[in-house]
């Protein structure tokens, strides 16, 4: 079940810089590895990645996070962003309207798409392709 809440309409530049000021993964004290999981079988990146998510469940700026890791998946692709893992973020971004996708500027949406937690189950995430 997902659920949205409203925002302010900010430019990229805005909500990068929030999540910059705001995300608790800047001051963890995690070696950076830490938020790159190696494994391509999700359940075992969700492990290897386990101490970084727990990061993520408190963070002020989750779910903006989470919101630039699907627009801008050149580099969202990567590591842990908004307490998910690249598999669960290529789900969501699949399912992503595609106009909100790798756009530029103000964020159109308006709305913050809340991801499910726990994580979506393994049936139903192949691959970690998001085309």
């Amino acid at each position: 079940m997902t659920s949205s809440l409203p925002v302010q309409r900010l430019t990229d530049d805005a909500l990068w810089a929030r999540v910059a000021r705001q995300a608790r993964c800047a001051d963890s004290g995690f070696d950076p590895d830490q938020w790159y999981p190696v494994s391509i079988e999700p359940a075992q990146a969700r492990h290897e990645a386990a101490a970084a998510i727990a990061v993520c469940t408190s963070c002020p700026v989750r779910a903006q996070c989470l919101e630039l890791s699907l627009r801008h998946w050149d580099i969202g692709q990567h590591g842990v962003w908004g307490g998910l893992i690249a598999t669960d973020r290529a789900y969501l971004r699949r399912r992503w309207p595609a106009g909100h996708r790798g756009r530029r500027g103000t964020v159109v949406s308006g709305m913050i798409v809340r991801p499910p937690f726990p994580p979506v189950p393994l049936d139903r995430v192949q691959g970690g392709d998001a085309r």
